[in-house]
């Protein structure tokens, strides 16, 4: 009797929608989705009820069909992301709703309330593919063309959105890490050379310092994420002492940070920090200066400081009346100098990829198409976006700084993703980050490794 009398009220509320139709009103139905709880909640419908209640996906009008994103991107990137899938809306009928936020742990408290949306950026390999193997996320080996795929992208990028064997995200944006900037316009009045290996680069530092400079700016604070600078330092360093094998196994926990390679690593960048000659207000003020206002000296007359390393993003942070319209006339990088011959020419990185929560027939085409250079087109073109893709032509890239990091990126000899972001949340984006900020402002070297060491997970 129930079930005939649901039946009735279904036909009956179609009935309505064919005569509203039939009237020529001008105003559509609201979306379900649209639908408030407290109007749904008093009355109880079994899934097999519900099921024979909804109309078939096909029958739903393209406009109609929603794929929720989620993305840890600020307002202006937001706007751009809208802007460079606008034609995947355009083409599909489909619309793409974007909610942005920079709190990674609404993800997890979704998760565990079964409220994930059907696509999701991740700012972490790691944190990727933790939710795919707790099965939030739907593997996408069926979804993507695999062979164009693996021609599109190195093996690295495929490594990186995999987990056991299955693809689960595509990359989206990345930046170069391994760069340093320097002002530009000033250093071309002094005949600096490039240097092409470390010990160029540290000869170059010395030279500058005789002639009454100071070469370096060095800022690790970042509020509750201090110290993630000097990580990215102790990483792009390893990568050019130990290798990329040592590298990922120092990543994964199975070379301790307690381990002649990772100090090394550390005592390399002790010989720059503390040496007040060689950096701007020596080891405290690189623990105090805010990371986003450190190469801002540069553009004093004379440069209160001429060498930065930092990534594709820290031209973002640089206020326009100090830099002008054009940013790479005054402000540009050139690629952080190798250290050991037989590690070639590595580059340290770190990027976004985007994993679907849902495996229904649109967000799976949704996907299709982030795996494609169409997709970040308008972006790239924009600026302050470098595509992964090897099918993205360098001419879209805007400007210089863009079109030379890109260019790094293609003549790598090996790229490798931000450690810290890869390693266990307790090491890398707590004690790491931490330890590095009691290390630069005084704690022995020792002290700092064995404490790191003592909070990986077992």
């Amino acid at each position: 009797m129930r079930r005939k009398l649901i039946t009735l009220i279904v036909l009956m509320i179609a009935l309505a929608f064919i005569l509203a139709s039939c009237g020529g009103s001008a105003e559509a139905p609201a979306p379900a989705e649209e639908s408030s709880a407290e109007e749904t909640s008093d009355t109880e419908t079994t899934e097999e009820e519900a099921q024979e209640s909804e109309p078939a996906a096909e029958d739903e009008p393209a406009g109609d069909v929603v794929i929720n994103t989620f993305a840890m991107l600020g307002d202006d990137d937001a706007l751009r992301f809208k802007d460079t899938i606008k034609s995947f809306e355009e083409e599909t009928g489909y619309e793409v709703v974007i909610e942005t936020s920079q709190d990674t742990a609404q993800l997890t408290v979704r998760a565990e309330a079964g409220t994930l949306p059907d696509v999701i950026l991740f700012p972490q390999p790691g944190l990727m593919a933790d939710f795919a193997r707790e099965g939030h996320l739907v593997p996408l080996d069926d979804a993507i063309d695999m062979d164009a795929f693996r021609e599109a992208y190195s093996d690295t990028w495929i490594d990186l959105g995999s987990v056991d064997g299955s693809l689960y995200a595509v990359p989206f944006r990345l930046s170069v890490k391994s760069l340093v900037w320097y002002p530009r316009d000033d250093w071309e009045a002094t005949g600096y050379e490039f240097p092409e290996t470390w010990d160029e680069l540290m000869a170059l530092t010395d030279q500058m310092v005789a002639d009454g400079r100071t070469p370096w700016c060095i800022g690790m604070e970042s509020g509750a994420a201090s110290g993630w600078p000097g990580t990215d330092w102790i990483e792009d360093i390893m990568l050019r002492t130990a290798g990329a094998e040592k590298y990922d196994q120092w990543v994964a926990g199975e070379l301790k940070f307690d381990s002649p390679e990772v100090r090394r690593a550390f005592e390399t960048l002790g010989e720059l920090v503390f040496d007040d000659q060689r950096v701007l207000g020596g080891p405290t003020t690189v623990a105090t200066t805010f990371f986003g206002d450190s190469p801002i000296p540069m553009f004093e007359d004379p440069p209160g400081c001429w060498l930065h390393h930092q990534a594709t993003f820290i031209a973002g942070y640089l206020p326009e009346d100090v830099v002008g319209e054009n940013i790479a006339d005054q402000f540009i990088a050139f690629y952080l100098p190798p250290i050991d011959e037989e590690h070639g020419r590595p580059v340290l990185g770190a990027g976004n990829m985007m994993a679907a929560a849902s495996d229904r027939p649109e967000v799976q085409e949704f996907l299709q198409f982030l795996a494609t250079p169409e997709a970040f087109e308008t972006w790239v073109k924009d600026g302050n976006f470098i595509s992964a893709h090897q099918g993205v032509p360098l001419d879209w890239y805007p400007d210089e700084i863009m079109r030379s990091q890109a260019e790094i990126l293609l003549n790598a000899d090996t790229f490798r993703f931000d450690g810290s972001d890869l390693m266990p949340g307790e090491v890398g984006t707590g004690s790491f980050w931490a330890e590095m900020i009691n290390w630069v402002t005084g704690q022995d070297l020792d002290t700092t490794l064995q404490n790191i060491d003592a909070t990986w997970p077992e």
